[in-house]
């Protein structure tokens, strides 16, 4: 059975406990173990602290996990990105008191910055890198109590910066999401390459649907002009003459327009449907 790491808690959480799930694997986490077994699927899964999965993973405890983007850089880098999540989202930025006269983040290079992922700094600034102060948390009160002149955090909302009176400084440092890393060398595990292809079919699924539709002969070409499909639309004949159903994957952002231009253009019978899950 192959190891997989997933986080025990805070915002990917949720997210990963419900993507495997999705999948047909079986990750549960209950209160008295931080691991459950998976035999069908061949997987043991285990519970861990999201900054602490790529030393697991990248020391070869682990096979594979899931984490965010922004631990693995803070780690060093020890794993090999198998597949972005699209989830867990966020951006570190820079932020000093509202008062205060800096512009750039450049202007930070002889500052203190406070921050709980100090090696995301030192790796944006390069040479001379500021004077980093390493917190583990609350990093936004560290300018109120003297210890620093500007933070480094993950900003949401920015409403507990703007309530420790700080602004927002510049571009982000770093943008992250959640990830599948894997040890390096493990990425082409026959278990780990099914995981692989499993989620990439959940997000194919999250980003198509499915539409379907009846159409003239005269508006056929039109009509699949419209919906390509991936390679090309799926067409059978109607038993009325001169009239075909046509299926064919769209872009769910696109689909409520594609579906006004099909009806504009006669076709009838229109439905959209999800997809469960995709291998494309």
């Amino acid at each position: 059975m192959i190891k997989i790491a997933l986080p025990n808690k805070g915002m990917l959480f949720d997210p990963t406990i419900d993507l495997f799930r999705a999948c047909g694997y079986k990750a549960s986490k209950s209160r008295k173990s931080l691991s459950s077994a998976d035999p069908d699927n061949g997987v043991e899964f285990f519970f861990l602290r999201p900054d602490d999965i790529p030393m697991y993973v990248g020391k070869g405890i682990i096979d594979a996990g899931v984490t965010g983007i922004d631990f693995e850089a803070e780690a060093g880098m020890l794993c090999e990105k198998v597949l972005d999540l699209e989830f867990g989202k966020s951006k570190h930025y820079a932020a000093v008191p509202n008062d205060c006269a800096i512009k750039t983040l450049d202007e930070l290079r002889d500052k203190r910055i406070a921050t709980s992922y100090p090696e995301i700094v030192r790796n944006y600034f390069g040479s001379p890198a500021p004077e980093i102060i390493p917190l583990t948390g609350a990093v936004e009160i560290s300018v109120s109590l003297g210890v620093a002149d500007a933070v480094v955090d993950v900003v949401e909302t920015g409403t507990t910066l703007k309530q420790a009176g700080l602004r927002i400084l510049g571009e982000p440092l770093f943008t992250s999401q959640a990830a599948l890393f894997a040890h390096p060398g493990r990425a082409g595990l026959g278990d780990i390459v099914t995981l692989k292809k499993r989620l990439e079919g959940k997000l194919v699924a999250k980003s198509w649907m499915m539409i379907e539709y009846d159409v003239g002969d005269e508006n056929l070409k039109n009509a699949c002009s419209i919906t390509p499909g991936l390679s090309s639309p799926t067409i059978s004949p109607l038993y009325e003459k001169g009239w075909y159903a046509v299926k064919a994957m769209v872009k769910k952002s696109d689909a409520n327009l594609i579906m006004d231009k099909l009806s504009d253009l006669g076709c009838k019978g229109i439905l959209l449907t999800d997809i469960e899950s995709a291998r494309i």
